[in-house]
Order: structure tokens, then C-alpha cells, then sequence
């Protein structure tokens, strides 16, 4: 059985995409495909000023390059998403976000970006039974993937017990039974811990746990998607820390 090759490239599409990575780390670009009619200013002169190599194609053509909703004329194939050492993270002090066990590439994408619009923040997923950083993350992440570091842990017990050993303090966020986030004094250096939507967090990983936050809702009896959780919460630590 033949080995996957590892790719040594992804696609970013979309104008903020595109444009953010061309302000942030133009050189990590290798060529930028737009659509003939694709007249942004802004943008191509900037992909000129970079000296990246830009071939103007028809849209049968984009499309072959890159099968996505919403390409808005623009692909950009750049180097494959680098990921940060957990021990580089750890040792900034900076908040880290756990993801465990989530599978949507549009769930992953917010939270970074809900990441890097408070700042100070890194994100931790852990690279099995898990959504990677993809084309679609970062997408959805509109750049915000530029910001925030990112780690892929073996094993996200293992990893918590390493931040703790760093004085880390562990958060969990649980539909119930938990202290309400606008009542609890978050400890710091922290890590909080987000499950899935359908699971929660995991058996083995609430061991971990020095606290259990809840937000409360008094309206219908929905819930927020992980999302939408996380940006509430991030709020809460960012007004906290700050």
C-alpha cells in the first residue's frame, strides 16, 4: 500500500482571505489565480508590489483549480498551514482554546477567527478524531489564521497535563451543572476547553477539570452552536484578563 504524498500546498479563496494573507505573510504565496474579469485594485496591486506570479484565467478554469462555494474570482495556492509547538504556546502564557473532538472545518474556522479579533489567544486541537486546519478552515477564518497560533497535540490529556505542570489552570465548558461564566473569576494562565456540539467534552479529559463554566440561557430551549459559545466566553475572558 502506497503512502499518501504529504502536500506541500493549500488553497486560500476569497477576497479577505487573500488579501489578509497578502498583508500578513506575502511570502508564504506562491502564485495568485483570479478570474478575468476580477478587478479589485486594491488587491491586485498589492499581488504586484509582492512580485507574486498572477495568471488571470477563465471561470471554468478557477473552478477547476479550486471546487468551492464563494471563490469570489481569487485563489491563492500558498504553503501548507504551520502549525505551533504546544511548548511554544504554553511558555507565551497566552489563553489556549482546546477543541476537543470537532469535526466542522466551518466551526474551526470561526473560532479562529473569534481568536484572533480579541487577541491573545492560541487554539489546541488534537490531530486524531478531529478537523485539521484545511482549505475550508481557513476560509471561514477570513485571515484570522494569520493571527493566532495554532497547535495539533498527540493527545489533549497529555497536553493539559503538561499546561498544568505550567501553572496552566483548566476550564471546561459544560451545558450544565457548571458555575455561570459572568459569575466565575477565571484564573490565569488558563486553558478552556470546548466540546463538541452532539458530545461535549470527553469522559477523560473533564478529569482534568479545576473548574466547569455554563452560560445561561433563559430563553428557548436550543443551545449555541460551539461557535457562538466560544465568542461569548472569549468576551468574558478578554474583559476579565484586560
Amino acid at each position: 500500500m502506497k503512502k499518501k504524498k504529504k502536500k506541500n500546498a493549500m488553497y486560500l479563496y476569497g477576497k479577505n482571505s487573500v488579501f489578509e494573507r497578502l498583508q500578513s505573510n506575502s511570502k508564504s504565496i506562491k502564485n495568485i489565480y483570479v478570474h478575468n474579469t476580477f478587478d479589485v485594485p486594491q488587491i491586485v496591486n498589492r499581488i504586484e508590489s509582492c512580485n507574486i506570479p498572477l495568471h488571470r484565467v477563465n471561470e471554468r478554469e478557477l473552478e477547476k483549480i479550486k471546487r468551492a462555494d464563494r471563490l469570489q474570482g481569487i485563489v491563492a495556492r500558498v504553503d501548507t498551514f504551520t502549525y505551533t509547538p504546544f511548548e511554544s504556546i504554553i511558555r507565551s502564557k497566552k489563553t489556549c482554546l482546546c477543541i476537543d473532538n470537532i469535526n466542522d472545518p466551518h466551526n474551526l474556522g470561526s473560532i479562529i477567527r473569534i481568536a484572533a479579533c480579541f487577541g491573545d489567544f492560541a487554539i489546541v486541537i488534537p490531530m486524531h478524531n478531529s478537523c485539521e486546519v484545511n482549505d475550508t478552515v481557513m476560509h471561514v477564518a477570513s485571515g484570522g489564521e494569520n493571527h493566532v497560533p495554532v497547535a495539533q497535540v498527540t493527545n489533549m490529556s497529555t497536553a493539559l497535563i503538561q499546561a498544568k505542570k505550567a501553572c496552566y489552570w483548566i476550564a471546561g465548558t459544560v451545558v450544565e451543572n457548571g458555575k455561570e461564566v459572568n459569575a466565575v473569576t477565571f484564573p490565569f494562565p488558563l486553558c478552556l476547553v470546548l466540546g463538541s456540539e452532539g458530545k461535549g467534552i470527553r469522559y477523560g479529559i473533564k478529569n482534568h477539570l479545576d473548574l466547569s463554566v455554563t452560560l445561561p440561557m433563559g430563553g428557548a430551549q436550543l443551545s449555541f452552536n460551539v461557535a457562538m459559545a466560544c465568542a461569548i466566553f472569549c468576551y468574558e475572558i478578554s474583559k476579565q484578563k484586560h
